[in-house]
């Protein structure tokens, strides 16, 4: 007769099997000067009432909280992360993403990009707008040099 141990592999270090805990408290693991916990302080104070009247008052609830959601989008654009996929995986793997879940499952992609063109369009300019008269409030921002973007790209689609 066969062996079992052909079959059935321990990949511990030390040979003995280990236990993880769940859930992890992820308090311990970002460090309280992070740039996420300073980004999810100044988005605590803002009214998300528009945001949250995009949502019907009939149906299922969302997914995630629409406050959390635009706390995950705000972040990923300020880590250069633009692709709903990849803002996937990094609310899967990325324990800066995985605390400002706060134990909620993780969005996909389409849920991402849902919430993005349909959700967050409305309340997206009045959102960004109280985020800079907050820091404008704190002194955060001289308003000094002000940046417009006119690029016009000739494209070729035809080669």
């Amino acid at each position: 007769m066969l062996s079992n141990s052909k079959y059935h592999k321990n990949y511990t270090e030390l040979g003995e099997p280990y236990r993880l805990v769940l859930p992890l408290n992820l308090e311990g693991l970002v460090p309280d000067d992070d740039s996420v916990r300073l980004l999810s302080h100044e988005l605590e104070g803002l009214d998300y009432s528009l945001l949250y009247q995009a949502y019907s008052a009939k149906g299922r609830n969302p997914a995630v909280d629409p406050k959390t959601m635009f706390k995950i989008l705000t972040y990923a654009y300020s880590q250069n992360l633009y692709s709903s996929r990849k803002i996937e995986r990094a609310c899967k793997r990325d324990i800066n993403f995985m605390w400002l879940l706060a134990g909620q499952r993780p969005p996909d992609h389409s849920t991402i990009a849902r919430f993005r063109t349909g959700f967050l369009a409305d309340a997206c300019e009045n959102l960004f707008y109280q985020m800079v008269k907050r820091l404008e409030n704190a002194g955060e921002l001289s308003k000094e040099t002000v940046f417009i973007d006119g690029t016009k790209l000739e494209a070729c689609a035809n080669k």
